[in-house]
């Protein structure tokens, strides 16, 4: 069986010093994990996407017991500087370091032998197969062992583990237990919530990789079972559940069930915790948001009207506090249009947040929200033709029934609030139906 090697690195995009967004995640598919791969060893990626960063203790197992180790030092990622320190002060060698070309590596680790790799304007890769290459060459290297731990290398008579006795039979079992079950959840959450829920009992809760119960917990999501996943969570360790992924989730669940209060309680405190962020206070915009609604359909007035400004106050703050991410941006847009008269910051929102969702288009692999939110603000625009474009490429990148369905919510909002100035809304009804469509169509074969 191939020796493990363990990937120490950021997710998705970071900035760097300059400000360009590096995108880690086809770094890991284009270079690493196939450098690896080309190496005979087999990769395993540390769970941060799902489990938020934190460290537990499968993954300190994973640090240890693994025979190879990359580790990718761009952007001086805080998570990724602790789990090397762990790694260099129990294994003396097998540790590869990468960074991008052009960044200054911080004082403490400049002097270690890094291999650099080649990134353009966008973030992205563009020397693969050099940097494939030499990355492959350099774990064969490896193979005969020379110490690259600064640790073992200025301490000559520091302790030294005998890895040959640690349980790396346990490794392999963790390793192929947590990818058993996330095969067996992604064939579940196309079956249905009662496939996931099954899969929940067959569980010990506490015990298991919290990669696996993030994923579960997720799945609950993918499938809509907002109940599981409010069950879930005291179920989880004390550290787990305090993690910012699973109390955002959390706050989600608990505003799909109708429990605002307790859903602003927690993301409130996210807040007063970790300050704003476009993830917390998007969830938490749509718990105004939906109070809003509530408020609207009830007949009370001023309650719709208080519970509008704060959703689009909520909203504006999270896209402020990151001008990438175009979510909470397209919401505030939207909602705006929603005042009576339109709020007058709209015009000047608009090209921003057009802005934000491009420069995502260009910098990475688009997904069905960077094309929803461009669709939403075509209806905005009340332009047909790019709206029109926009529905296409999002019909095409719809992964879950939940989606399109969410869309047309918003869209049917701008439809309604138009047509009650006097505004022909027939074209954008048929956008709403196409997304409804696709929802049911996407369920259907769930």
């Amino acid at each position: 069986m191939k020796p493990f090697c363990f990937v120490l690195m950021p997710f998705g995009k970071k900035s760097d010093d300059s400000g360009r967004a590096i995108d880690f995640d086809q770094i890991y598919e284009s270079i690493i994990g196939p450098g690896i791969q080309q190496a005979d060893l087999e990769p395993i990626r540390a769970d941060e996407e799902v489990v938020g960063g934190f460290i537990h203790k499968p993954m300190f197992e994973r640090l240890m017991l693994c025979e190879y180790a990359v580790a990718d030092l761009t952007t001086a990622n805080p998570n990724v500087f602790y789990e090397l320190g762990i790694r260099h002060g129990i294994r003396p060698h097998s540790t590869v370091l990468l960074f991008a070309k052009g960044m200054r590596l911080p004082f403490d680790v400049a002097p270690l032998r890094a291999l650099p790799y080649m990134i353009d304007a966008h973030g992205a890769p563009n020397a693969v197969d050099a940097d494939r290459n030499a990355l492959a060459a350099r774990l064969i290297e490896c193979r005969n062992p020379v110490e690259d731990s600064p640790l073992f290398q200025l301490i000559s008579d520091f302790p030294r583990p005998d890895i040959a006795r640690l349980k790396t039979d346990t490794l392999r079992d963790l390793v192929e237990y947590s990818q058993k079950y996330k095969a067996k959840l992604s064939a579940a959450r196309r079956e249905g919530p009662e496939a996931v829920k099954k899969i929940e009992q067959e569980l010990n809760i506490k015990d298991t990789d919290p990669a696996v119960i993030v994923d579960l917990f997720l799945s609950h999501r993918a499938v809509e079972n907002w109940l599981a996943m409010v069950d879930l969570v005291p179920k989880m360790s004390p550290i787990l559940a305090r993690t910012i992924l699973v109390r955002e989730q959390l706050g989600l669940a608990l505003n799909r069930l109708g429990r605002r209060e307790e859903a602003e309680a927690i993301l409130l405190k996210l807040i007063e915790e970790r300050g704003p962020s476009s993830e917390t206070n998007g969830i938490l915009g749509r718990v105004y948001k939906d109070l809003w609604k509530n408020s609207k359909n009830s007949g009370n007035v001023a309650a719709a009207r208080g519970y509008l400004r704060r959703a689009i106050a909520t909203y504006l703050k999270g896209f402020e506090s990151d001008w990438r991410d175009a979510y909470p941006g397209v919401n505030v847009v939207t909602l705006m249009e929603m005042d009576n008269p339109v709020d007058s910051r709209q015009a000047e929102l608009l090209p921003v947040v057009q802005y934000a969702v491009k420069r995502r288009l260009e910098s990475k692999s688009p997904d069905y929200w960077d094309y929803a939110t461009l669709l939403e603000l075509a209806v905005l625009k009340n332009d047909r033709g790019e709206a029109t474009t926009a529905l296409s490429d999002a019909l095409a990148a719809v992964r879950e029934a939940w989606e399109p369905k969410s869309t047309s919510e918003n869209i049917r909002m701008i439809r309604e609030v138009r047509t009650q100035r006097g505004d022909d809304g027939t074209w954008i009804e048929e956008i709403e139906g196409a997304l409804n469509h696709a929802g049911s169509e996407r369920s259907h074969s769930d």
